[in-house]
């Protein structure tokens, strides 16, 4: 490619970063011409070229009458241009400039021409609902945009899509390559120039304040469009209350949509408005909805439009003195963008003090380098234009407070446990509650008494799409896939800390919801949850990969290293024992790694999975980056497994359904998959053990979580000398266990999750009667209201029985004898599974504990200890127990990908 001497004409963010390609590429800039410096300020792409010593011409005007002044057109032929670029330009440039270089000029517009000529045509081209917009670079001629087209890129028009959502998604981004790509073409000698069709030409005026008002007599998607068409530049307004208001960030909604909102009326509506928990909900002509998110009135302030008809502002928040050297950091920053103002005072406008578009950029940006937490957006600039409010409003983002009044929340409430706990219940996507399609819900039941907590929105395949069209966006286009990994791990401490403050109300619905006792809830459930993402928070900014010294790395100046990456959009789906802890297992290192998620709770326990997602709302974590989807496996799980979109599935279940996901994911896109399934773990016990120890760990080992633990001992192989003996002391711990209500603290044993498993219990109980094993105790339902199963402890179990292989997933003990000595056939025995998730040896001699533990085919052994486990320590099992590791620095790699780099200098 050829290197030409190019003038960039022009101006904004746009022109800058074409420039700075142009000069990537090699060419040469002889002259970069531009708008004057307004309030003292230049303009960016001046200042760029400034940089780099450019020569930088601010013209106030190329023609004067009509006619090109001469001393003007004589500064631009001096720079001796091959080609003129204009990126962005707002003045008019006379032909003696146009057609003077080699190869004359091309221009960049934001619109598929022969469509939308002219100025606001991004603005058109939503106002006239067009579903496919663009850009046009184009050779300029004598008429309005009407030159040979160069090159065209089209992109589709998203039904929500705002001038500024358009424009920073595709037409900055790819108009910027676009330019670029234009001016190779041309130094190759390959630029085309193809006649502009008059078929299906349209022009359109510039788009201004004054014909920016709403005629309410057309369908609700025309107001939609022309709302959207002139947000935020100039913005559509309306009379309402007498005086000139903006509305901004439409959509459309279902007609019930404001159905609950105090009305608003509206001059010249069909019908009032309605002011909902969500926003304005506004009628076309057709009876059909919009909804409206801010509204904006002359005097430049902004609120959230459900926010309508409240009267005054919130309380002032009292700052701390680290705040307060914030707020201090803060007035610096106004003052030195606010140039003309001598002091600024509480009550400062940013705008009325002369600050414009780009200053909002500049401020957004200021405040990041002094608090990256501080997860600022333009538009909260314009919600918050005094000084006071603006540090008020970045106050309660550092808090993790500003979201409380924008989430919407459905709350079910009850008054239990010495407390008043609120539990949303619908599916969570893209930062808000919402119900599933076609309102379809199901009902949770509290397993202590068997009747309905609430109604849950119960996910259908559409709604998994969303959901997964949210995480999509969120990773690739959204905030969180710009943020840097410590402001990551501040996020995930900041909901550990949100968690901690909610852990007793966290612990309560978990009972509710499983039945879990309360005070292992508190400890275990919620405790090892905050746990998990504190120790996953710490490993955001430790991530790293490896410089490795290949062969050819010498004499040929060869380096290679790897990069750890996040892999994207990731399905988590997870079971009814642990419903909070695993969610955070899973969720926690998913998120360290930078991935975003879209999570299937059990459907039998939902509720802390969507509690967990409100919390994580309200501490600021981007909207898209977590999905909460109440369903069924046979729906949501299958989409999950089958979507293309999904690059990762990590599941906890059962081993027939893990096949199966195993299965659906190799089938679809190849999906990486982890997989903790089903397990049998043996638990060995010598007659040289601490007996005492052996006992209560061994009821642990059982009974812990009513038997619903994964790692359970399914089978106690107890050396025959003490094989008695040990079985008397069980059973004297046995009869001492309290059966009963999981919210009273002396509870020792709750009720089953659910009653198809309960029932599943007494099953599997008769089945070892049949067999020929002893029932000493249990093995039935207790006569109470609720699915409460009395602790069982089976003996003589042989190895060919059922009971011998099959995991229970409840609390029934299932005690075998092995010969005293025989180490190698108890080993034997204690392997002779298809699972290999768990295992545990009880001796006092070291070298018999190291010998078992070694010749134990599972992926977590226990030494006179059980259910030992960590968030530092990697969890997971071999065989049909599964692969891939929860926990500790292990997990992170189920969530990364490995991208090795080989540079030659």
């Amino acid at each position: 490619m050829s290197k030409m001497k190019i003038a960039v004409i022009g101006q904004s963010l746009f022109g800058q970063e074409v420039y700075k390609e142009l000069r990537k590429e090699g060419h040469i800039i002889v002259g970069v011409f531009t708008i004057p410096d307004k309030d003292g300020k230049a303009d960016p792409l001046a200042t760029e070229a400034k940089k780099d010593n450019v020569p930088v011409f601010k013209f106030s005007r190329w023609r004067l009458k009509g006619k090109a002044i001469p001393e003007v057109v004589d500064q631009y032929k001096a720079t001796g241009a091959e080609l003129n670029v204009l990126p962005f330009c707002s003045q008019f440039i006379p032909m003696e400039v146009i057609n003077h270089p080699q190869h004359g000029s091309i221009i960049y517009h934001p619109s598929l021409l022969p469509r939308h000529r002219g100025a606001s045509a991004i603005n058109w081209t939503l106002i006239h609902g067009d579903k496919k917009g663009g850009f046009t670079l184009f050779w300029a001629d004598d008429g309005l945009d009407t030159g040979p087209i160069l090159l065209q890129k089209e992109c589709d028009v998203e039904p929500d899509d705002t001038v500024n959502t358009i424009y920073k998604r595709f037409l900055f981004p790819e108009g910027v390559k676009g330019t670029v790509e234009a001016v190779r073409l041309i130094a190759d000698g390959k630029a085309p120039k193809i006649t502009q069709p008059e078929e299906g030409a349209t022009y359109e005026g510039i788009q201004k304040k004054d014909n920016a008002k709403i005629d309410w007599n057309q369908p609700a998607e025309a107001i939609h469009n022309w709302i959207r068409g002139n947000d935020k530049v100039p913005g559509a307004w309306a009379e309402v209350d007498g005086q000139k208001v903006t509305f901004y960030g439409s959509t459309l909604v279902d007609n019930d949509t404001g159905a609950n909102g105090q009305p608003l009326d509206i001059p010249g509506a069909n019908k009032p408005g309605m002011v909902t928990k969500t926003g304005l909900v506004l009628f076309g002509n057709n009876g059909n909805a919009l909804l409206v998110k801010n509204l904006q009135f002359e005097d430049g302030k902004m609120i959230a439009a459900s926010q309508y008809f409240k009267s005054g502002d919130s309380a002032a928040v009292q700052l701390t003195e680290e705040e307060k050297a914030f707020a201090g950091q803060m007035r610096d920053v106004w003052k030195s963008i606010l140039t003309n103002v001598v002091q600024i005072e509480d009550s400062t406008d940013f705008f009325k003090s002369g600050a414009a578009s780009m200053d909002v950029v500049r401020l957004v940006e200021e405040v990041k380098l002094r608090a990256s937490s501080c997860l600022l957006q333009n538009e909260d600039v314009y919600m918050a234009t005094t000084f006071q409010d603006f540090v008020q409003m970045c106050v309660r983002k550092l808090r993790g407070e500003d979201s409380k009044e924008e989430l919407v929340v459905d709350y079910v409430e009850k008054n239990i446990n010495n407390m008043t706990i609120q539990m949303p219940h619908q599916l969570f996507i893209n930062g808000q509650f919402v119900d599933a399609e076609g309102g379809k819900t199901y009902e949770t039941i509290n397993p202590t008494d068997g009747m309905a907590i609430c109604d849950v929105s119960l996910a259908q395949v559409s709604d998994v799409d969303k959901a997964v069209a949210a995480a999509k966006g969120a990773f690739e286009k959204g905030e969180w896939g710009k943020m840097n990994s410590r402001d990551r791990g501040r996020l995930m401490y900041k909901l550990a800390d949100l968690m901690e403050q909610h852990q007793g109300e966290l612990a309560t619905i978990e009972s509710l919801d499983s039945g879990a006792v309360y005070t292992l809830a508190v400890k275990t459930h919620v405790g090892m949850s905050i746990q998990s993402f504190r120790y996953f928070a710490g490993w955001c900014d430790k991530i790293q990969g490896s410089t490795i010294p290949i062969n050819q790395a010498r004499p040929n100046h060869n380096l290679t290293f790897t990069k750890k990456e996040p892999i994207g959009v990731c399905g988590i789906v997870i079971p009814w024992n642990y419903p909070l802890m695993m969610l955070a297992w899973k969720t926690a290192a998913c998120l360290a790694a930078g991935n975003t998620v879209v999570l299937k709770p059990a459907q039998v326990t939902p509720l802390t999975a969507v509690k967990f997602a409100e919390l994580a709302s309200r501490v600021g974590f981007p909207k898209g980056v977590i999905n909460i989807l109440p369903g069924s496996g046979a729906l949501v799980g299958q989409r999950l497994s089958d979507h293309p979109d999904v690059r990762k599935l990590a599941f906890t279940g059962s081993t027939e359904i893990g096949k199966h996901i195993m299965k659906s994911c190799a089938v679809s896109n190849v999906k990486k998959v982890s997989l903790e399934l089903g397990g049998k773990s043996p638990l060995i016990i010598f007659s040289d053990c601490d007996m005492d120890k052996a006992v209560r760990m061994g009821m642990s080992s059982v009974f812990f979580n009513k038997g619903e633990n994964c790692i359970a001992a399914g089978r106690l192989f107890v050396e025959d000398t003490i094989h008695d003996h040990y079985l008397k002391r069980v059973v004297e711990e046995v009869e001492k266990m309290k059966i009963g209500d999981p919210l009273d603290r002396s509870t020792d044993h709750g009720p089953q999750n659910h009653k198809a498993h309960m029932d599943k219990l007494v099953e599997y109980c008769r089945a070892g009667v049949k067999e020929g094993a002893t029932l000493v105790c249990g093995g039935k339902q207790v006569r109470r209201q609720g699915f409460f199963f009395e602790p069982t402890i089976f003996t003589d179990v042989q190895d060919y029985m059922f009971i011998a292989k099959e995991e229970s997933f409840g609390p029934i003990m299932i005690l075998s004898k092995f010969k005293s000595g025989d180490l190698d056939d108890v080993l034997r025995r204690a392997n002779a599974t298809e699972y290999g998730l768990a295992s545990g040896v009880f001796t006092r001699d070291i070298s018999k504990a190291l010998y078992v533990s070694e010749r134990l085919n599972a992926g977590t052994v226990f030494v006179n200890t059980y259910n030992k486990t960590d968030v530092a320590a990697p969890f997971g099992g071999f065989k049909q127990s599964g692969f891939g590791k929860d926990l500790g620095e292990e997990a992170l790699n189920e969530y990364l990908k490995t991208k090795v780099v080989t540079i030659e200098y």
